[in-house]
């Protein structure tokens, strides 16, 4: 009996070599997953000695992409490529080589390294016949560029990906790379043009099992809806999102990533309930200084809806940071952190704020993310804001919370600078302002330049949390401004028609906050600093809105 089949003379048959690639092509993703199982021995046994093997490695990695569970395996397999002299490949050989090394480079989170490989392919062009591969080439440059934040750059790539996908009559290959499409055009601000690529891209894939790239899609209409204020829709979508990606998977990267939506606009509807809530008491103390009785279960039942919208964010993350965890994905788990920290923020807890936005900047700085790198710094510098407004104690050691303010947000604007994100760079500049704003006159100038440049990347048809954001940005501008133009015409002698009691009530409301900060947030001690009635000081800080109810400090 012949028993010269081992693992190193078994053949890599053609025919399934074709449907995998064939499969891909047309998005039969539970074809080719079945395939793969049926020939798990083939493909763990996988030589360079073995003719095709370059060609099944990189079919292989793309089916790992589209969620094949069988990462570590590709990283064996290619360890067994890593001592094969370049010039034994042909230059197919090579090519598929390159595209399999270049993906786990890419699931590694290491972009920079996955596109030298990808643009080592592109450069054979003109000397391989293999043009399918020239289509996925650049349709995997354009996805490591879009993950840099390098929009425009990656539209170019994943243009051409979807014409060659085309011109080798691939439609569904094609309508893949035009969900990416839609994805940049709605990061570049275009969402009305997002919408309709993606309703495009979804009618071709309507008939496929290709649930991830049909969950994405209605992950990117969450995100649309999101932009647009329309919190309910955008939840809608996020859920639609993650039933379609559990049809594949549930452990899919995918589903963490919608999880994380999920709690971010919970966040968003539990500071807009908030909101609503501070308005209605200010509005209460006011019917109650005229003898009127407020209602209390209202305000039971918001305080109740808002303990349930942050439990459930804070749910949702940890789900999220469940499925990333197998992943090691760091962008992933730290866009976690970043969400957990505004929520622990929003919550006043600070410290632990601090630390995720801590815990995220250093997963950024190992992957070199730029992304996330700043937005791990305006969470910290958001925390330093609060901190200052809070006049939270000092050690003499530490540096002022003013001054980290500024230092974090002008790291997150240098890092947001780097890409081509638009709304990330808007976001940071509205985050230097704020921080300008604490308590330094002669930062003004810098900081209403802050608001200037996040208005011009802004569309203002658009008033979601981010344009809000620039509105306080706005206000209090507008406050200090007034406050310095007033002190101004007072020292000319520009009174006006008003009374000298009138300019002493004026002063004491200008000059009693800042005081009471300073203090502490002391009542009694602005007091007896400033020599007044403790009663007039709590009158102007409830008119103002900083002293609840019957506090008395």
């Amino acid at each position: 009996m012949d028993k010269r089949n081992t693992k190193h003379d078994r053949e890599i048959p053609d025919e399934f070599l074709k449907q995998l690639r064939e499969d891909i092509a047309w998005r039969r993703i539970a074809s080719g997953l079945q395939c793969l199982a049926a020939h798990k021995q083939l493909v763990e046994s996988c030589e360079p000695r073995q003719k095709n093997a370059a060609i099944l490695l990189e079919y292989f990695a793309q089916w790992v992409d589209i969620g094949f569970s069988g990462r570590r395996l590709l990283k064996r397999l290619l360890s067994r490529f890593s001592g094969v002299r370049r010039e034994s490949l042909s230059l197919l050989e090579f090519a598929h080589l390159r595209m399999a090394e270049g993906l786990m480079a890419m699931a590694e989170e290491e972009f920079g390294k996955a596109i030298k490989c990808f643009e080592t392919v592109l450069a054979l062009e003109e000397e391989i016949s293999d043009k399918p591969i020239m289509s996925i080439a650049n349709f995997w440059v354009g996805r490591c560029l879009r993950r840099q934040g390098r929009y425009d750059d990656a539209l170019g790539y994943v243009a051409k990906a979807r014409e060659l996908a085309l011109r080798l009559k691939y439609p569904k290959m094609a309508a893949v790379m035009h969900v990416l499409e839609g994805w940049i055009a709605f990061q570049e601000g275009h969402p009305e043009e997002a919408a309709r690529i993606l309703r495009e891209a979804e009618e071709v894939l309507a008939d496929t099992d290709d649930w991830v790239t049909l969950g994405n899609i209605s992950s990117a209409y969450g995100r649309i809806a999101r932009r647009r204020g329309n919190y309910e829709q955008a939840l809608s979508k996020f859920e639609k999102a993650i039933e379609q990606y559990n049809q594949r998977d549930p452990f899919n990267r995918n589903l963490a990533r919608s999880f994380v939506n999920i709690a971010f606009v919970k966040r968003l509807l539990a500071l807009q309930l908030a909101n609503k809530m501070d308005s209605e008491a200010a509005k209460s103390r006011k019917r109650r200084q005229g003898g009127a009785k407020s209602a209390a279960f209202p305000k039971l039942r918001g305080r109740e809806q808002l303990t349930r919208l942050r439990a459930e964010a804070f749910e949702h993350l940890a789900k999220a940071r469940e499925i990333y965890d197998r992943y090691d994905d760091h962008r992933g788990n730290g866009n976690v952190h970043v969400t957990f920290g505004y929520l622990n923020l929003d919550d006043g807890e600070l410290d632990r704020a601090a630390a995720e936005g801590a815990t995220a900047f250093r997963l950024g700085d190992e992957k070199k993310d730029i992304v996330l790198k700043a937005r791990a710094r305006m969470l910290q510098s958001a925390v330093e804001c609060a901190k200052f407004e809070e006049q939270i104690e000092e050690g003499s050691s530490r540096v002022p919370s003013s001054q980290l303010a500024c230092e974090f947000s002008r790291e997150a604007l240098e890092s947001a600078k780097h890409t081509q994100n638009r709304r990330l760079i808007a976001k940071a500049h509205i985050a230097l302002g704020l921080a300008l704003c604490l308590g330094f006159p002669e930062d003004l100038e810098a900081a209403q330049q802050c608001a200037d440049g996040a208005a011009a990347l802004l569309k203002p048809a658009h008033q979601d949390y981010v344009w809000r954001e620039l509105q306080e940005l706005k206000r209090k501008l507008r406050g200090a401004g007034n406050i310095s133009s007033t002190l101004r015409e007072w020292s000319q002698g520009i009174v006006g028609n008003k009374s000298f009691q009138q300019v002493s009530e004026e002063f004491a409301a200008l000059v009693i906050p800042k005081v009471w900060r300073h203090e502490g947030c002391k009542v009694a001690r602005v007091a007896a600093r400033l020599s007044i009635s403790p009663k007039k000081v709590r009158r102007i800080l409830r008119d103002q809105g900083l002293l609840k109810g019957a506090e008395s400090g």
